[in-house]
């Protein structure tokens, strides 16, 4: 079975929604890191929350979430792409001592100085250009209130989420309010209306029957009364993009002195990667390399031309 997420909108209203369950690419991420069940929780969900706001995304690129925490969990980071291709992965501080039960707030803001982070990071930059980020202060209770609130700050987008995840399967419904729906005349008043029916609809969604049932039988079962536009289904799946070539450009970034002090004291430099757990190996000869690519590349190219 594929992973899937499932796109519609509310025939006579500016709503648009989508479901998704991602339980194949889940079971991938877990399948590297043993996380606690708290983590395990909020990682699920931000990783079915990447994959609902990447699907409504009109470009070529990748949306990063980042949740940088103040307590025993360090980090989150979901990574998607406009193929719907995911990678996540979560560090925790090296002494995290983790409950079953433990809050959001006790794992990320305990201290108050949690921060959400979303960049939307382009395939092909123009010349000088940046990827975008926006940065705010952890707002809200949930991983769904804080990018709510997120979305309305900085998108000025009504949006509402339902989002789960255990051991199995991470899932999540959106609903985001349009600011015209093409084509129908429409008061402010009527657009409220419609947009605040849809959200008490959605708003009987339970948690566990969100985790437990498939994506056809909750739209019938939430909406049966509503004209409803589904839309042909995508498939979310996982994919690390990490070569052995990025691994040498994060390490040319560190500088040369650095690196090489750093083979002195370790004898070679070994490269986990957080997300899908390939391990890359860089001696001296290959750091040395690394400072002379380029020379290297122009000397081979001189070479392959001069036997033609």
């Amino acid at each position: 079975m594929q992973d899937s997420l499932q796109k519609f909108m509310f025939e006579h209203a500016g709503v648009r929604g989508e479901l998704v369950e991602i339980s194949n690419t889940w079971q991938q991420i877990l399948s590297r890191q043993n996380y606690p069940q708290a983590v395990k929780t909020i990682l699920g969900e931000l990783t079915a929350a990447s994959a609902l706001l990447s699907a409504n995304l009109k470009f070529d690129g990748t949306m990063i979430m980042q949740i940088h925490g103040d307590g025993p969990l360090k980090l989150l980071v979901v990574e998607c792409n406009d193929k719907l291709h995911i990678r996540a992965t979560a560090k925790l501080a090296p002494d995290a001592v983790i409950s079953d039960d433990a809050t959001l707030a006790d794992l990320i803001h305990a201290h108050g100085q949690g921060r959400f982070v979303i960049t939307l990071d382009p395939n092909d930059k123009l010349p000088g250009q940046q990827a975008y980020q926006g940065i705010v202060p952890i707002d809200g209770d949930s991983i769904a209130v804080i990018i709510e609130n997120y979305m309305m700050r900085s998108e000025q987008l009504d949006t509402k989420l339902w989002l789960a995840a255990d051991d199995t399967v991470a899932r999540g419904m959106l609903l985001q309010k349009l600011p015209k729906h093409g084509g129908i005349e429409s008061t402010v008043e009527d657009e409220a209306e419609a947009w605040n029916r849809a959200v008490v609809l959605g708003s009987t969604l339970k948690q566990d029957e969100l985790l437990t049932t498939d994506i056809e039988t909750l739209l019938h079962r939430l909406f049966w009364e509503e004209t409803i536009r589904v839309f042909e289904p995508q498939h979310p799946e996982f994919h690390c993009n990490c070569t052995r070539e990025k691994v040498g450009d994060m390490l040319r970034m560190l500088g040369e002195t650095e690196i090489n002090t750093a083979v002195e004291e370790l004898g070679k430099l070994d490269i986990h990667c957080d997300f899908c757990g390939k391990h890359y190996g860089f001696d001296k000869v290959d750091c040395a390399q690394l400072f002379v690519a380029n020379t290297l590349v122009e000397a081979t190219s001189i070479v392959s031309q001069s036997k033609h």
